[in-house]
């Protein structure tokens, strides 16, 4: 423990000549310790279980169908397969597949991780560029930044790569993702209004969430890691089973019933009552959740972009360090197994 917190002191001495924060105090500051198995468990098992509610409500929609006609019920059956596929697998194939800053690291997995975040850099640079010169009308990125972007990249100039997508994840990729939650949570409120059950709720909640962390994470180039999406996609799971709990409320109902001799002549008058405030608070409802997920992510990747910037100015060129506690961990191990030597 004594010789670590030397080997600190001597790195931060050298930091603090560089003018850059050591790799020690970037540990103290922002480094989470986690289990990386366990977190890529926990985002397989929420994906797992998001995806088997999904299919059970489809299961018990198609059902419903076949009850009503046995043909019908097929088409719904295949229907419904095709949607889980499209609308569940291929988004959560495009998450899982799209790169991650690493930022959570220590003094001897600290170069790696910039090695590996400069690249991402680059993939997401051109991704932009790409993107903005040929999909006409796009409107998501700032063409100026786009511009002085690919300049950046052209001239290998590391620093204004980073400036530019700093400068664009601040501006217009803000703005566009801020869009993106609006329509949504719009389209959310609005198709829970109209469905009015429970399993469909569930089933529209579940594939719009999915398809906003996909939008973002497609707009922002990279995605959060493992832990983080994680967590994204148990509020994903929380908010299918909260759509399934309003889709099954008689809001209404009950409002209608306070109402009393007000509706008691005009049964019709009642009904409407209650259809209108169950549509209402289930659509408000089902949107703001799907806001809630919107805003969870792009803070998420607000942090690991902020992070992995920090992490690039961090000063890991300890070699002289290193050397003197490879030497001294070398020296220990030998003096024991002198010592081992002597007593057999």
């Amino acid at each position: 423990m004594a010789k670590k917190k030397k080997l600190e002191k001597v790195a931060e001495k050298a930091a603090a000549e560089s003018g850059k924060l050591t790799i020690y105090e970037y540990e103290q500051r922002y480094v989470k310790r986690q289990n990386v198995r366990g977190a890529k468990f926990f985002l397989r098992l929420m994906a797992t279980l998001v995806g088997i509610v999904i299919f059970v409500c489809l299961f018990f929609i198609a059902k419903e169908v076949y009850e009503f006609n046995k043909y019908a019920g097929y088409g719904a059956a295949g229907v419904c397969l095709i949607l889980f596929i499209c609308l569940y697998i291929v988004p959560l194939v495009k998450i899982l597949h799209t790169g991650y800053f690493v930022t959570n690291v220590n003094a001897s997995t600290a170069r790696e991780a910039q090695k590996h975040n400069r690249k991402l850099r680059h993939d997401i640079a051109d991704k932009i560029i790409d993107l903005t010169a040929s999909v006409e009308g796009v409107g998501w990125y700032d063409s100026e930044a786009v511009g002085r972007l690919a300049i950046a990249v052209r001239t290998g100039n590391e620093e204004g790569i980073k400036s530019t997508l700093t400068e664009l994840y601040k501006g217009s990729v803000k703005k566009s993702a801020k869009e993106l939650i609006f329509k949504s949570s719009l389209r959310s409120a609005t198709y829970s209004a109209i469905s009015q059950t429970a399993k469909v709720d569930t089933v529209l909640v579940a594939f719009i969430n999915v398809q906003l962390v996909k939008d973002l994470v497609f707009l922002y180039g990279f995605r959060p890691s493992d832990a983080r999406l994680a967590k994204i996609f148990a509020r994903v799971l929380q908010n299918s089973l909260v759509a399934y709990g309003l889709g099954g409320m008689n809001i209404g109902q009950t409002v209608a019933q306070t109402m009393g001799s007000a509706v008691r002549g005009i049964p019709i008058l009642g009904s409407a009552i209650a259809a209108v405030v169950d549509s209402s608070v289930q659509g408000l409802a089902n949107g703001t959740l799907t806001t809630v997920i919107g805003y969870q992510t792009i803070k998420y990747l607000n942090t690991e972009y902020r992070l992995q910037n920090i992490l690039d100015g961090v000063d890991v060129s300890e070699t002289p360090v290193e050397l003197e506690e490879a030497c001294s961990e070398l020296e220990t191990q030998l003096k024991k197994k002198k010592k081992y030597a002597e007593a057999v």
